[in-house]
């Protein structure tokens, strides 16, 4: 089994190699210079690695910067400038953020609390679970990282109630918590700029066209179709997979013990809450106190530092964030320089041919839709990656506008592709990150 696995994963990466090379030797477009297409062509192939499983997202990205020095596609400086990028820090520094506060156990008691005043059926289970990952979202940045705040309590109040995953009891209770508590991962993270690594990608993009997208005019933009898909979502679930048991008078009671098991608010949590308090109001207040968001979320994680509740072992473990750090970095960097160097206008140019007089309503919805149906296909899960969070270097770009007849606004049309894409997280158990790990036992 592990010669043929091995086997696999070489033939994958032959043809990911056989893939650029093709793209590489293809005779560059008219229109196009083959600097451009030489980078376009490295990008792409790193794509490509990650959609068929060749390689895991990291390598691919590292494989990608590499190419793109040392063909003389791109000089060093230009390849190393998206690690100096502002809001890929603040990116890797919210997730450490997130760590601290899962360490305070402040996100747990924000469940607990949620259960115990919502918890007496299991559609208010349900509602319970989405709620408490609206709030801690705001400065939480990751949807897997918050996943591991809910998914305990859901495994626990599915298996005091006689639901669990590895047999058909799990109709009980635990699939519709399951479910629900995964949708609900993708509305959080189209609510709030600062809930998914894409998001401030997605923003400093728009600022390139010259499209501010602000803390709170992400809000206001997201705020009543991330409402609306809160109160509708867990009770669609309800409907279309209906839990096996509907009250749950224990719950309430199992989390009030569990608060009590945990004592009044600690240092700790009531350090961290008001970290996370003062960070939000500062980020969405950052333009009218001229504030940088990144330095804030610095700020942040140094005050958690402190007080302990971030450490320097944490630190070392955070691997996650430096992961994320580099291949983000590095694909953006690309991104970045496909711009540049022409290729998203000349990219843009034919695209738009094809909605050329369409209202600027069904262009978004279209684009969302197609989103939507890339995110759904039910390929592995290293392809959400792609399809979630990588297209921003490339598809918001053509998202966006350059001009405005007979369209809203770019920030209204920007807002909305970007949040809706988040959205898009959540059809199926192949759409986000989070989903094929937690979501397979259900």
């Amino acid at each position: 089994m592990t010669a043929n696995l091995w086997t696999r994963s070489r033939q994958l990466q032959l043809a990911t190699l056989i893939f650029g090379l093709v793209i590489w030797f293809v005779p560059v477009p008219e229109g196009l210079t083959p600097q451009a297409w030489q980078l376009f062509a490295i990008f792409i192939t790193a794509i490509f690695a990650v959609i068929i499983n060749a390689m895991p997202i990291l390598t691919a990205s590292i494989l990608a910067l590499s190419a793109s020095i040392l063909t003389g596609t791109l000089e060093p400086g230009e390849a190393y400038s998206g690690f100096g990028q502002g809001f890929i820090l603040l990116i890797v520094v919210a997730f450490m953020i997130g760590r601290g506060v899962v360490n305070s156990g402040l996100g747990m008691r924000i469940a607990y609390v949620m259960v115990r005043m919502f918890g007496k059926t299991t559609l208010g289970l349900g509602y319970s679970m989405v709620a408490t990952d609206m709030i801690i979202a705001a400065a939480f940045p990751s949807n897997t990282a918050r996943s591991g705040v809910l998914f305990p309590i859901v495994y626990s109040l599915s298996n005091a109630a006689g639901s669990r995953p590895d047999d058909d009891t799990r109709s009980k209770m635990g699939a519709y918590l399951m479910m629900t508590s995964m949708a609900g991962l993708s509305i959080s993270s189209a609510l709030w700029l600062t809930a998914m690594a894409a998001n401030p990608a997605g923003a400093a993009i728009a600022a390139d066209m010259g499209v501010e997208i602000t803390f709170l005019s992400w809000l206001a933009a997201a705020f009543v179709p991330c409402l609306v898909a809160f109160v509708v979502i867990p009770y669609l679930l309800y409907r279309v997979f209906p839990p096996g048991v509907k009250d749950t008078p224990e719950a309430p009671r199992e989390a009030a013990q569990k608060l009590e098991a945990m004592g009044p608010l600690s240092r700790k949590e009531w350090i961290t809450a008001i970290a996370f308090i003062g960070m939000v109001v500062c980020w969405a207040l950052s333009k009218q106190l001229g504030t940088d968001n990144t330095a804030i979320a610095f700020l942040g994680l140094a005050v958690l530092m402190l007080f302990g509740i971030f450490t320097l072992e944490d630190m070392k473990s955070s691997g996650d964030a430096l992961g994320t750090l580099i291949w983000f970095a590095s694909l953006y960097t690309m991104s970045t320089y496909l711009n540049k160097f022409g290729f998203m206008g000349f990219l843009g140019e034919h695209l738009s041919a094809g909605v050329e007089g369409l209202s600027w309503p069904l262009v978004y919805v279209s684009l969302v839709a197609i989103r939507l149906t890339r995110c759904s296909d039910g390929r592995k899960s290293q392809e959400a990656i792609v399809a979630g969070e990588l297209p921003v270097g490339s598809n918001d770009r053509q998202a966006i506008p350059r001009e405005r007849p007979h369209r809203q606004p770019n920030e209204d049309g920007a807002e909305c592709y970007s949040a809706g894409s988040r959205i898009a997280g959540g059809p199926t158990q192949c759409s986000a990150e989070t989903e094929p790990e937690d979501g397979g036992p259900e």
